[in-house]
């Protein structure tokens, strides 16, 4: 090779992790859409979801490029061996555009991380764009959503009459039991935590009762009784200062027990859930200073990551789990019979 010819591009860690994690994302959320798009009757709300399946069939396209061009393996994900359009209604229309709320957030949060972890500028500018698309995506869900009549906001707080300035933390209170009110930034990250533990709940209870092998029925109702139970400690905390708490949405699952997706691909979903659930979990636990909401996320957190150590058991019994990339085995070249 010439001294300036130009050497071909190779994608890192970074950006292989984020390429492959999203390419299977997305060959679900295909899957996922299509079968939403086949039973949605409201017009604005089928339009959303057709976007939300352009959005994923764009962006499979274009991660098969990075790898093609980088000589990598492109994963397999889902395909249509994985959803079956001609099953019945699971879900009302509102429940469709709450979980397409709720996973535009957990995109626009990933995309954020990997564009600033890429270190290819066209990998940057990937992640860039889908995040601008995912935040168009955004603001027309809630445009929509704020119209419908199970639609709940965050509480509002009133302004501080002056200046002030914390004296304590609050946490030697608390543990008196005399607890000061939930702060602003508490508040949001309960509020926000419910709804999306609610969604766990709601769609756990809905794969319970379509899955096919006993093993999945029976993760996905415990899964709903945890989720449930999580959420409700959540709702418990916004009670005690009279604030409102998010909508539920087990009402809007139907009698069907005809699955519209394989049992690979819910079990998926439910570990992509934990492991969002953990992220979210962590962040807030970060910014809660009362004792008692240390203790609610810590709890909260050990039941997500027993769902997603039994998620991964069934993965992988079953061998419906993709393996992650590794970095070379050494000690296996080290250690292979001679020549």
């Amino acid at each position: 090779m010439g001294i300036f010819e130009k050497k071909k591009e190779t994608l890192n860690a970074a950006d292989i992790s984020a390429l492959w994690l999203q390419y299977m994302g997305d060959s679900m959320a295909i899957c996922v859409y299509k079968y939403f798009i086949k039973i949605v009757e409201e017009k604005k709300i089928k339009s959303i979801l057709e976007y939300s399946l352009r959005l994923s069939e764009s962006h499979i396209a274009k991660i098969k490029e990075f790898f093609i061009s980088a000589d990598f393996q492109v994963p397999k994900g889902f395909t249509e061996d994985d959803v079956n359009l001609d099953a019945p209604r699971l879900f009302s229309d509102e429940f469709l555009l709450f979980y397409s709320k709720i996973m535009t957030i957990h995109g626009v949060t990933a995309y954020s991380l990997a564009m600033t972890t890429a270190e290819r500028q066209d990998v940057q500018n990937y992640f860039y764009e889908c995040l601008v698309t995912s935040k168009d995506l955004f603001q027309r869900i809630m445009e929509l959503a704020r119209r419908q009549a199970k639609f709940t906001s965050l509480p509002t707080i009133p302004s501080p009459k002056g200046i002030e300035f914390t004296e304590t933390t609050g946490i030697l209170a608390n543990l008196a039991g005399e607890k000061r009110p939930l702060n602003i930034a508490e508040i949001t990250n309960i509020f926000f935590n419910s709804k999306k533990t609610g969604l766990v709940r709601s769609l756990s209870l809905a794969f319970s009762q379509v899955a096919d092998l006993e093993e999945v029925r029976k993760f996905m109702s415990k899964n709903a009784k945890l989720a449930g139970k999580d959420a409700e400690s959540f709702d418990a905390l916004l009670r005690e200062d009279h604030l409102s708490i998010p909508e539920k949405w087990d009402a809007d699952i139907t009698d069907s027990t005809v699955s519209p997706f394989s049992d690979k691909l819910m079990m998926f979903h439910a570990a992509l859930l934990v492991n969002a659930a953990l992220s979210y979990y962590g962040a807030a636990l970060g910014s809660s200073l009362r004792s008692d909401i240390t203790l609610n996320y810590q709890k909260v957190s050990l039941h997500a990551m027993q769902a997603g150590g039994l998620c991964y058991k069934i993965l992988v019994k079953h061998g419906w789990m993709e393996k992650l990339p590794e970095a070379v085995d050494r000690k296996s070249l080290v250690q292979r019979p001679g020549k």
